[in-house]
């Protein structure tokens, strides 16, 4: 059975039940709730009175997506594109990658062990295909690079 989103109480008890569980962005909330039939009036009141009270953060949700993100092997341009998507701002979205203190090259290196067993390319063939998977985990050439010519190993 699901609740009917008609008062400001259900819209914000149904928000903070989806903040209990993870992290949201305000965009992401809103979509949500408007799924479940809340109306658009009482979604901004609900999240303007949660962001007053520190329950709805934007930068926690930056935060808490990035170090998410990087654990599972994600480089700065995949995760930068998959928070641009999500509908946050750029400028935001930026300071948290910066801010995060994720090393992207040894981020990279991590990543690139577990796929390839620190194996480094022996043709072009496997060069390709090894920097295929870096790129579209996120990673841009320039790392890439540098991981395979060994600057970017152990220094």
């Amino acid at each position: 059975m699901t609740a009917v989103l008609d008062t400001l109480v259900a819209v914000r008890r149904t928000a903070m039940d989806l903040l209990a569980r993870r992290e949201h962005g305000r965009v992401e909330l809103t979509r949500k709730l408007r799924q479940r039939g809340a109306p658009d009036e009482l979604i901004d009141t609900a999240l303007d009175r949660l962001t007053e009270e520190g329950l709805l953060s934007e930068s926690r949700y930056l935060e808490s997506f990035v170090a998410y993100r990087a654990r599972s092997g994600y480089g700065p341009l995949r995760i930068r594109e998959e928070l641009g998507q999500r509908g946050l701002q750029r400028p935001d979205i930026e300071l948290a990658l910066r801010e995060s203190g994720i090393d992207w090259q040894e981020q990279l290196t991590d990543t690139w062990r577990r796929k390839f067993s620190g194996h480094l390319p022996i043709d072009a063939r496997e060069r390709a295909k090894q920097g295929r998977f870096l790129a579209y985990r996120g990673y841009s050439m320039e790392m890439i690079n540098r991981l395979f010519s060994g600057r970017g190993m152990d220094d």
